[in-house]
């Protein structure tokens, strides 16, 4: 299995220890499952993985995008992380959740001013900033309230990390953040370095998402050390931290590559310690913003099989009751998931399938070229794995779905509380609550 959290006991899917059949049963379909042992673990590899390489003063910062609700941030709390919120919607769940908001760095491209009152009003940590009149907007409140905010600019170094086009972020050609190689980087740090309301932390870069291996992160790090050296001999600042962003990407599939986080992280830091040294420099306190490796191996969709469509000689489609409302990722960026038939999980699969969703749009598709038993019928459970990241997060309401529960297992729990809900399941009602 992808996962080590996932076995097969009597023909029958188990997920972080339990039944998913009983579970769906339980809980009605379809349903998210979330393996809380499992966010914990990934948790305490980054946390130990960090301190060990860099030292204490490393923090990584889960990036809460990846599934963002009150109990996550109740989990990495207590797991001791940092977070990267991006919208007032993600610091007023970290903030009901009781986070330490001075933990907390907030992105954005486009934080407009109501945006940037709500923050430093609940008290967000650090700003990463985007460009100039951002600067400038946090600067104008921040002097109001007679304070100097902390932040960090987002500057982009200028690496292709050959990932996917649509979530490669670290280019000079990027709607996010400052480029080092046309001066703006340079420029906006002057400007930070003036304002009377900003605190100038340090430097921020993200060079783009599902990366299997270190190399662009010793890239970028060599490319944002120099520009910190560069901006120490000309300005006589030296940055006190330097946040790598996040990207190590997870095994959707059997074929996908197993990552070693510690063993990358010890990779980064050893590079950027030798890289600081040769710039005679001290290595700022370093940063990264995991999200995708904290959550994504540590969720489950469950679904019911309903309609089994057989085309002779074409295609065959097995329909289920969820779709691109609750996992939009297929539409989106064709995205790869492993997919299995839950009751019947040690049955040969013979039978090659499109599962498609219950949208009406031709585009609710989930996967294509899938191999399931082909005695799928109406009424058996479907799981795809790997889903704990970028699902429940970027779920819709569209044809008027009800937005799925999200339901958090861990087997060996001391107070024997195996499983519950966390995030409740959505009515008709709550859909057209807002409606006037």
């Amino acid at each position: 299995m992808i996962c080590n959290n996932i076995t097969i006991q009597n023909n029958t899917l188990y997920f972080g220890g339990l039944d998913t059949t009983a579970l769906i049963k339980k809980y009605g379909s379809p349903l998210y499952l979330i393996d809380e042992a499992r966010i914990r673990h990934n948790c305490r590899v980054y946390m130990q993985a960090m301190r060990q390489a860099f030292g204490e003063s490393a923090l990584p910062l889960y990036a809460g995008k990846a599934a963002c609700f009150k109990r996550m941030y109740e989990i990495i709390r207590e797991e001791g992380m940092g977070a990267d919120v991006v919208s007032v919607g993600e610091i007023y769940t970290a903030y009901r959740a009781g986070f330490p908001m001075e933990k907390t760095y907030f992105h954005s491209n486009n934080k407009t001013d109501e945006d940037i009152v709500y923050a430093m009003e609940h008290g967000v940590g650090a700003f990463v900033v985007d460009n100039v009149e951002e600067l400038y907007a946090i600067d104008r409140e921040a002097t109001a309230r007679g304070i100097k905010q902390k932040v960090l600019l987002r500057l982009t170094p200028g690496i292709d990390p050959h990932t996917y086009e649509a979530v490669a972020t670290g280019r000079v050609d990027s709607k996010f953040g400052s480029a080092i190689e046309t001066g703006q980087a340079y420029a906006i740090t002057r400007e930070a370095l003036q304002l009377g309301g900003i605190h100038l932390a340090g430097f921020h870069c993200h060079v783009g998402s599902q990366v299997f291996d270190s190399e662009v992160f010793l890239r970028a790090g060599e490319i944002m050390l120099a520009f910190v050296a560069e901006i120490y001999r000309k300005e006589g600042y030296l940055a006190e931290e330097l946040d790598l962003g996040g990207g190590y990407g997870v095994r959707y599939l059997e074929s996908d590559p197993y990552i070693d986080i510690a063993a990358n992280v010890a990779q980064v830091a050893d590079h950027l310690k030798l890289t600081a040294a040769s710039l005679n420099i001290p290595l700022p306190a370093i940063r990264m913003e995991p999200g995708r490796s904290i959550v994504a191996d540590a969720g489950m969709t469950l679904y019911t099989v309903g309609t089994i469509k057989r085309i002779p000689g074409y295609k065959n489609y097995v329909s289920v009751d969820g779709g691109m409302t609750d996992n939009p990722r297929y539409a989106l960026y064709r995205s790869p998931y492993t997919v299995l038939l839950a009751n019947r999980a040690s049955e040969p699969c013979d039978f090659v399938c499109s599962v498609v969703g219950r949208c009406c749009e031709s585009g609710d598709i989930l996967q294509e070229n899938v191999s399931l038993p082909a005695s799928v019928s109406r009424g058996d459970i479907l799981a795809v794995l790997t889903t704990g990241a970028y699902n429940y997060a970027m779920s819709s309401n569209y044809n008027r779905i009800p937005r799925l529960p999200v339901v958090m297992v861990n087997a060996a729990a001391a107070d024997g509380k195996t499983d519950y809900i966390a995030v409740r399941r959505e009515t008709p009602e709550d859909v057209s609550r807002n409606d006037l």
